[in-house]
């Protein structure tokens, strides 16, 4: 078992942390992967080495994502377990230990209850209990719904740092997008898809100074982690607007309403379709012809229900464009869903992105 511990600008914390973790397991291995800190936070990482830590030095910052990668990268080869934690002391040693142990024992366990092949990622899941800064609780509670109303898995914590992974999962953990802190949310969405289970495991809730340490930027970084939805979004919204000019264009040559509804939704659909595929979910390594073919099976259906929505609601007397902007909010969210989860699947890693975790590695001491 090999404990990863990605690091930028870390304090006497991290040293603290590796003594404590060899000192409780002597047969522990740790990895810590400097990202880019620079000369002033060389002495912390020269006594890591001595605590017994391994360090790999990324020559600039990164982000959190292309620290995780080198380390995975680098020990792809090894066959052991890797658990990664944070390095400012926000977890505690023996939860460190827990989860480790927990990879360990659900590692082993029947493929039907942990996902595919037996492969499962475990999370230190936090309670979220006592004081929690503002921010962590409001954004954890967020993806929280998200992950779930998009995965239709329910977890505590979309936003723990510390989680294990059983050797097997390194190459397909090397293939996940995201450099930064996204990352780490690209691999939960992800895993439902690719047929691996997530197991929580409690830990302590802790946050140091109000969480003073931590490098997120909220605005930034919240970007990045929702960036697939926001791509979603701006797709969709593109589409409506052409779906809803030809709809009026149409309607303004008096085609009756069923001809307009589906002219308008085949040609905004189409041009959807290329978009959602080759920007939206670019991950995907389904091919084209089963997802076009599951993609206007879902359009079928989502029209079926546009036209019912957009003829109950003018029925009432609502006009045209309001009934079109009510219907598209309506269905938005779960076409979202339904083409996550069932339509642009298939992700898999790729020997680019394996290549770019060992080549980010600017030296090992």
């Amino acid at each position: 078992m090999i404990v990863l511990i990605p690091a930028y600008e870390p304090g006497r914390r991290l040293v603290e942390l590796v003594r404590d973790l060899r000192s409780a397991d002597p047969g522990l291995g740790v990895l810590v992967v400097d990202d880019g800190s620079g000369a002033g936070y060389a002495d912390v990482f020269r006594r890591a080495g001595v605590a017994g830590a391994d360090v790999l030095t990324h020559d600039r910052n990164r982000g959190k994502g292309a620290a995780l990668k080198t380390g995975f990268a680098h020990l792809e080869g090894a066959g052991e377990a890797v658990v990664c934690a944070d390095c400012d002391g926000q977890h505690a040693v023996a939860d460190i230990l827990r989860v480790a142990g927990a990879v360990g024992q659900r590692t082993g366990a029947a493929p039907a209850d942990t996902g595919r092949g037996g492969l499962e990622i475990v999370l230190g899941g936090r309670a979220f209990s006592g004081q929690v800064p503002l921010r962590s609780r409001l954004g954890n509670s967020v993806t929280r719904s998200l992950f779930r109303a998009v995965t239709g898995t329910a977890i505590r914590d979309t936003q723990t740092g510390l989680r294990g992974y059983p050797a097997g999962l390194l190459p397909w953990l090397l293939g996940i997008p995201g450099e930064r802190f996204e990352y780490e949310f690209n691999v939960l969405l992800a895993a439902p898809g690719a047929g691996i289970a997530l197991h929580e495991v409690e830990i302590a809730t802790i946050y140091l100074e109000g969480n003073t340490s931590s490098h997120f930027r909220p605005v930034a970084d919240s970007v990045r982690i929702y960036a697939q939805l926001l791509r979603f979004a701006a797709s969709s919204f593109g589409a409506f607007l052409l779906d809803a000019a030809l709809l009026f264009g149409f309607s303004a040559l008096s085609a009756p309403l069923v001809v307009a509804v589906v002219g308008a939704r085949v040609i905004s659909s189409v041009v959807n379709f290329t978009v959602n595929r080759t920007l939206v979910f670019r991950g995907s390594t389904a091919p084209v012809r089963v997802a076009a073919t599951k993609y206007f099976a879902l359009a079928a259906a989502l029209l079926a229900v546009n036209y019912a929505l957009i003829q109950a609601l003018t029925w009432l007397g609502i006009g045209i464009v309001m009934a079109k902007v009510v219907t598209e909010a309506a269905i938005w969210l779960g076409s979202y869903v339904v083409q996550h989860r069932y339509i642009f699947t298939g992700r898999t890693p790729g020997a680019t992105a394996r290549d770019r975790g060992r080549g980010a590695v600017a030296s090992l001491h």
